[in-house]
């Protein structure tokens, strides 16, 4: 009976060692044992998935097929969205012109005078034209007309996050990406666009610093001392207030000097209209990954809505993509927005894997690295510098949550794949990205 008992007793321990969430790979046994025992990972959920796409097998798994808030991560998404569907260049508007009447139709351009963005083909179309009369058109969806295509800020967003630059609200026209940009020059700040000037309130006396706090309703900012001493950034507010375009007073009749009325119409097909192009897509993609421009990422996702669906929703074309283009992912994501602001976004590792995996296999290696940072750029700027251009990869915060996607090239040359999801973490950002970085230059140099 002893006997028995014994071997029982160490058939159960045997099969709870080996159970799928506490296996670890024998690719990297002591790299992954030494991530999830780090104090800054403590109490935390935690998946991570290599893959070797060549031999298509996976060399470290843990978890990988278990849901994590992504944080900026989803911006992959994104991306690979606007890399199928928005072409070689992006279109600002799309436009039709007849017996003097210019229509023209916004589609969610958003580098239309952004500061980063110096060719402006669209401000000069519009500033330019020989129409005597110009309508702006809003579309919205042929099967109902009255229907708001999407919200300014996104599902989930954080509302009291809307003075910062991180979280400039969606428009289908935006401009200077929807941004006022401030500036302290001699005791006196200045914004740009100006004509928001009139709109700006001094709560006392500037000297060296300052900020600037945005009432939440409105176009009003109210300056007051504080500790910048540069540009501040906040997003302007969308809606009839002040809105980006309205008959009588507007931001972009102010700018290209022209009357311009905005109308709300339905088309039921877009492909008879023309198009004036703005910018090379990867021109977008680029700094979107590099910096993480939430911005850039939410309009991506109304750009590939108008181009496959002749309207603009963030809901309606995540989930035509996730029954198209995406249904091969492993497991079904719930997928609410394009940046990854929003905390009700849960994908799996695997996920990331496979679509990093589409990306690399329909669009090429080699625009990859060219859109992703590597190491000591971008969001990547103060890690991984001794695999610089072996590593090209997404990374993603929110408080809590630390994720990393991309690409690894090894110090052996095998392309790997790999996608690494921290949740629910009580130490600092900082923390978890250096336990990461452990990780991974262990996999480059093994593997």
């Amino acid at each position: 009976m002893k006997k028995s008992f014994i071997a029982f007793a160490g058939l159960t321990i045997l099969l709870f060692s080996c159970s799928p969430s506490k296996r670890i790979s024998n690719a990297a046994p002591t790299a992954l044992e030494i991530l999830l025992a780090d104090s800054a990972l403590a109490g935390t959920h935690t998946g991570v998935y290599v893959y070797n796409p060549a031999t298509q097998k996976g060399l470290v798994s843990y978890q990988s097929d278990k849901y994590f808030v992504p944080a900026s991560n989803t911006k992959l998404f994104s991306c690979y969205a606007g890399m199928k569907y928005l072409g070689d260049s992006l279109t600002g508007i799309l436009y039709s012109d007849s017996l003097g009447e210019l229509r023209i139709i916004g589609n969610g351009d958003p580098t239309f005078l952004h500061p980063d963005f110096e060719n402006q083909p669209v401000f000069e179309f519009i500033k330019n034209a020989k129409a005597k009369e110009i309508l702006l058109c809003q579309i919205r969806p042929a099967n109902n007309p009255y229907q708001e295509p999407f919200n300014a800020l996104g599902k989930g967003w954080s509302w009291d996050d809307f003075n910062s630059n991180y979280m400039a609200e969606r428009s289908f026209f935006p401009m200077y990406g929807n941004i006022a940009r401030f500036t302290l020059n001699q005791g006196k700040v200045e914004v740009s666009p100006s004509y928001f000037k009139n709109r700006l309130f001094n709560n006392g006396k500037i000297t060296t610093s300052f900020d600037v706090e945005r009432q939440r309703e409105s176009n009003d900012f109210f300056i007051t001392e504080g500790s910048n001493k540069n540009v501040v950034e906040v997003p302007i507010k969308q809606g009839r207030d002040n809105m980006v375009v309205s008959i009588e007073d507007s931001l972009l009749v102010d700018t290209v000097k022209r009357n311009i009325q905005l109308v709300k119409t339905a088309y039921p097909s877009l492909s008879h209209l023309k198009r004036i192009h703005s910018q090379p897509t990867d021109s977008l993609f680029k700094p979107m990954m590099h910096r993480s421009d939430n911005f850039f990422a939410e309009q991506t996702l109304l750009m590939v809505s108008n181009e496959k669906l002749g309207y603009m929703s963030d809901r309606d074309i995540i989930d035509t993509l996730l029954k198209t283009n995406l249904k091969d992912l492993p497991q079904k994501p719930v997928w609410v927005d394009g940046s990854g602001l929003s905390r009700y976004n849960l994908f799996t590792p695997q996920d990331f894997v496979k679509v990093l995996e589409k990306m690399k296999d329909e669009f090429g290696i080699e625009r990859m690295k060219n859109i992703l940072p590597t190491g000591g750029t971008g969001t990547l700027g103060s890690l991984y510098k001794p695999i610089t251009n072996q590593i090209f990869a997404k990374t993603g915060t929110l408080s809590g949550q630390v994720a990393l996607s991309g690409y690894l090239l090894t110090k052996n040359n095998t392309l790997l794949i790999f996608s690494i999801l921290v949740n629910n973490h009580t130490s600092t950002a900082s923390g978890v990205r250096k336990a990461v970085e452990k990780f991974v230059m262990d996999v480059w140099e093994k593997q």
